[in-house]
């Protein structure tokens, strides 16, 4: 099941903003769908993501694991979405989802909290430019 930017909006906690709901919501169906051509469009090249083991991955190694299965987004259920600008061209999300994801082959479910970094790059485009995920429990 997919989720609308209004879907989105609807689990915004603060002030409204539509135009990062709808790229959290757009990175959101590019997981799932596994469309490493909008992740790539989404995520800076220079992208500092650190995973919910503590390991810093890159852009590459993520639509890597995308393109080749690796990893497969099976349920991104969105329970809270929270942003906060800073300034005109950055903004931080905070957004907590229950997950189904296979990792290599095994399953991961439980409730995640991510935190990502959008940065408006060169031509106005904006893109995630740093984040962490952490389990919650």
């Amino acid at each position: 099941m997919t989720a609308s930017s209004d879907d989105l909006a609807r689990l915004l906690v603060g002030a409204p903003d539509a135009e990062i709901v709808a790229l959290e919501s757009e990175l959101r169906r590019a997981q799932l769908n596994a469309d490493v051509a909008r992740l790539d469009a989404l995520l800076a090249d220079d992208l500092l993501f650190t995973g919910p083991d503590g390991q810093l991955g890159t852009k590459a190694q993520d639509l890597a694991a995308h393109a080749s299965g690796q990893v497969r987004f099976r349920r991104h259920d969105v329970e809270e979405l929270r942003i906060r600008r800073v300034g005109v061209d950055v903004a931080i999300c905070a957004l907590s989802t229950a997950l189904e994801v296979e990792v290599a082959g095994d399953t991961v479910r439980g409730r995640f909290r991510y935190t990502r970094v959008w940065g408006r790059e060169m031509y106005g485009n904006w893109r995630v430019v740093g984040g962490h995920v952490a389990a919650v429990s």
